[in-house]
């Protein structure tokens, strides 16, 4: 048997947790607080609970996370957000949220443009494109 196919000694305090949690998550899902899960996201959680029930944990890479929880870093982190959207909470974002600034941007200055001197400049048609002026520059060659 592979690493994957053989249970793994979590404590049952953090297994339970986990299962609570999950189960949770789905009634609340079911009680229509928040919008209807996606069929992936009801799978998420069947899958995530059968496993820890067989094997301990749900997950078997130990780069994914700590070896002694039940859950990896990533299976926390969506359950987190199906939590929230089971409830009916704003909707999860991944991670923290990235940069943010420490004080507000001030407002731009917007100007307004100067008035058309002629009539003609005061319709609506799009301002006329001019041919660039092209010059010769001498590239500093002297003979």
């Amino acid at each position: 048997p592979s690493l994957s196919d053989m249970p793994r000694d979590i404590d049952e305090r953090k297994k339970r947790k986990a299962l609570r949690k999950l189960r949770k998550a789905a009634e609340l899902a079911k009680a229509g607080l928040g919008p209807p899960l996606s069929d992936w996201e009801r799978e998420f959680l069947e899958e995530v609970e059968k496993r820890i029930e067989t094997y301990g944990s749900a997950f078997a890479d130990p780069a994914k996370g700590d070896r002694e929880e039940p859950l990896s870093a990533l299976q926390q982190v969506k359950l987190k957000e199906i939590d929230k959207k089971a409830r009916g909470k704003a909707k999860a974002r991944m991670g923290r949220g990235g940069f943010s600034r420490k004080t507000a941007r001030p407002a731009p200055v917007v100007e307004e443009a100067p008035e058309p001197a002629d009539e003609a400049q005061a319709s609506n048609d799009p301002p006329r494109r001019t041919a660039p002026k092209l010059r010769v520059i001498d590239g500093g060659k002297t003979e």
